[in-house]
């Protein structure tokens, strides 16, 4: 990775090698990445959203650039505008606190859109599969799945993508190898905060969604929405056209559709060989490694996949001398 200095903006571009050759893609921003846009005036040319006002703009912009210099004393975190500070001030202060689970906000707004969370009010609904969500942009990136548009693109693998959050998630656990979150408790390391978050649940025992209609408890909203799917009847299942197998989630069923048609986005840069997951791609990329991280508890011999290491056991322990063992 190279870093230049450049108008007191820094700008970071990742090398990304593909066998032979490499590609230098360039991830956040400089004064000049401003782009207009016909319908929507004003467009980050760095994760590509767009505003309807050349301030909105700026503002977003230093995010990329890390020009936050308004920084909260409480928890040290840093923000482009005073307001944004301000706004961010009501969580410390508790100004608006959901009075279910607890969790503080920085908005009024922000605070009635979680309450939504605890009474089950969806008032935004799908024309096409009458599906219902608690935020209108939770029903535009949905609506998307009906249209086909995905109009985020990943510069790297060209895989698209319907919102440019997810887009920003691909390119952190795809494309790039940078851990920040660290657990507390183990020190392993995350790519994301979400999955920090999910893993810290496994040391505290924490279940912090619960169902409305029983006492059942769980540590990821996934799980409490597949509960409220198969015991109380509650949501809309995702349905392959295909085999009419149902997922309690879109993504899923969109992997789920890409292995019948055959779909394969993933590309292994040391040979020809496709995938239509990310994780299938990483498990495939321990053929060209030596790496064997996985060890028989009874001879000590070493694998690199995590389902080759029980068959191995079982035979292991039904050889002589070591039955019992």
């Amino acid at each position: 990775m190279k870093l230049w200095h450049h108008s007191a903006l820094y700008i970071t571009y990742c090398i990304v090698y593909a066998g032979d050759s490499c590609s230098e893609v360039k991830i956040e921003a400089d004064n000049n990445d401003i782009t207009e846009h016909p319908d929507d005036p004003y467009v980050c040319t760095v994760c590509h959203k767009r505003f309807t006002r050349k301030y909105s703009l700026k503002i977003h912009r230093n995010r990329h650039t890390r020009d936050n210099v308004y920084s909260c004393d409480e928890c040290e975190k840093c923000f482009s505008s005073q307001n944004n500070l301000r706004l961010h001030m009501n969580i410390h202060t508790s100004k608006y606190k959901c009075t279910e689970c607890g969790k503080c906000f920085e908005s009024r707004r922000n605070l009635a859109t979680h309450m939504r969370c605890h009474s089950g009010e969806k008032p935004f609904e799908c024309t096409v599969c009458n599906k219902r969500f608690t935020q209108s942009g939770h029903l535009l990136t949905h609506s998307r799945m009906h249209s086909g548009e995905n109009p985020y693109k990943c510069s790297l693998c060209n895989k698209s993508f319907s919102s440019s959050n997810d887009l920003q998630r691909h390119k952190r656990l795809v494309h790039s190898n940078i851990r920040p979150y660290d657990c507390p408790h183990c020190g392993k390391l995350f790519k994301i905060n979400s999955h920090l978050k999910q893993h810290v649940r496994s040391h505290t025992g924490a279940k912090p969604y619960s169902c409305r209609h029983c006492t059942e408890r769980f540590t990821r909203c996934d799980q409490l929405k597949r509960h409220l799917l198969q015991s109380h009847d509650e949501g809309t299942w995702f349905t392959c056209y295909i085999c009419q197998k149902k997922f309690s989630r879109g993504e899923h069923l969109k992997v789920h559709i890409h292995r019948h048609v055959g779909v394969k986005p993933y590309v292994c840069c040391e040979c020809p060989k496709r995938f239509c997951t990310a994780g299938d791609l990483k498990s495939h990329r321990l053929v060209h490694s030596n790496y064997r991280q996985f060890c028989c508890g009874s001879c000590g011999k070493l694998f690199k996949l995590k389902e080759n290491v029980n068959p191995h056991f079982k035979i292991c322990c039904d050889k002589p001398g070591l039955i019992g063992f």
